[in-house]
């Protein structure tokens, strides 16, 4: 096949995941939200696309931003079964910094290394291995397989999927050391505005000092820390947590600054919100209104991603557990999550499901790395999980 850089990568009908693996580990899909200029996904989805199709998926190319294509592949059942939709974004982080060719698979004692191996091409390739091979057998329900762009963004390519396509209950294979993660934060951002007035800096009588009273809101923000840290606790999840992130205000050193902005991120837990999170601050902020004239505010949220929350009863999770008890005669462990995945914009479409992938190390970081034969693992045990539940 020849991709849209006109390099010429053959596409492997042998369904070996680390075969796969070194395959999309080779092609540059960095995220041209977080890089500009950027390759983005177009080359990686369409091997993607080609590789699914030669495996029978019917293949939907979803592209409403040119450049930033997701691909779904469904493998059609006969009717009357569960349909299984599996999720693994196609993105990576910058090359950049990374300690060697990011873009060349190494295997070395028992691993593979490369940018997007942990974070998660090695999810991609097992469930693309394990929806081919459950889909060659008979299954009632659809075998879907979501590959999509944008992840470690905006999740702009989840999104898109979920307006066009819907399952019983989903996987997303993001790599969690073979757990089985059920619920993980949310998160809630906010910009605090505290309003000054400008003035020469020898004329206090002037001035009002915008980033000295925001100093004050900021001694607010961290007894609001300390008071959630020691709050009630989610089963899985303990406590969310707020943090101030950005600070920006003053024009020169010689003026009372008429502005400072102060960028919040508020990790949530379920049943907290972004409504809730706008009262936690406002009690702050009007605390210090009534007790200062001169304190002025604005309020002003942000992005809100809701958290992700599903009982170990649901029967995606339960066939998995029972598929991996049957693959590795052991137990996986049931956890919470503090990061933000894809699986709670799933779950808001009503979609229950979970995350579940491989081990390894260095996501982000300078160097990338999957265990082999944890690559293996997962496969079986998706591979199971798939023709179990779509039966």
């Amino acid at each position: 096949m020849t991709t849209d850089s006109d390099t010429t990568i053959a596409i492997p009908h042998v369904m070996n995941p680390a075969e796969l693996l070194q395959d999309l580990v080779r092609i540059d899909s960095v995220n041209p939200g977080l890089v500009s200029g950027a390759a983005g996904e177009s080359e990686i989805a369409s091997y993607a696309s080609a590789w699914l199709e030669s495996h029978g998926f019917t293949v939907t190319r979803l592209e409403p931003e040119p450049g930033r294509p997701s691909v779904v592949g469904v493998a059609a059942g006969t009717g009357g079964g569960k349909s299984l939709m599996f999720n693994g974004h196609l993105d990576t982080v910058t090359l950049a910094g990374y300690d060697g060719d990011a873009l060349d698979p190494v295997v070395k004692d028992g691993r593979m290394f490369g940018r997007g191996a942990f974070d998660m091409k090695a999810g991609i390739a097992a469930i693309m291995v394990a929806a081919a091979t459950a889909a060659a057998r008979p299954h009632r329900g659809d075998i879907i397989v979501a590959l999509v762009a944008d992840e470690e963004y905006a999740s702009a390519g989840t999104e898109e999927v979920l307006r066009h396509f819907r399952a019983d209950g989903a996987i997303i294979a993001e790599p969690t050391h073979e757990d089985v993660v059920i619920a993980h934060r949310g998160f809630a951002w906010f910009d605090v505005t505290i309003h000054g007035t400008a003035a020469h800096g020898s004329r206090p009588d002037l001035g009002v000092d915008a980033i000295a009273k925001a100093g004050c809101f900021l001694t607010g923000l961290d007894n609001l820390a300390a008071k959630l840290a020691a709050g009630p606790k989610h089963p899985t999840l303990k406590t969310g947590n707020i943090h101030a992130s950005l600070i920006r205000g003053g024009e020169e050193i010689s003026s009372y600054p008429a502005e400072c902005t102060i960028s919040l991120e508020r990790r949530t837990v379920p049943g907290e919100n972004a409504d809730t999170v706008e009262a936690e601050l406002r009690a702050i902020l009007d605390h210090l209104s009534a007790t200062d004239p001169d304190f002025r505010y604005t309020l002003s949220r942000g992005l809100e991603r809701q958290p992700f929350d599903v009982p170990a009863e649901e029967p995606i999770v339960q066939t998995l557990l029972a598929a991996a008890k049957e693959v590795s005669g052991k137990d996986l462990t049931l956890r919470g999550e503090a990061f933000w995945t894809d699986a709670a914009l799933m779950l808001e479409a009503g979609i229950p499901g979970l995350l579940f992938g491989i081990d390894g190390g260095g996501a982000h970081a300078a160097t990338e790395w999957i265990e082999l034969d944890s690559l293996d693992r997962i496969t079986s045990i998706l591979t199971t999980t798939t023709i179990n539940y779509c039966k």
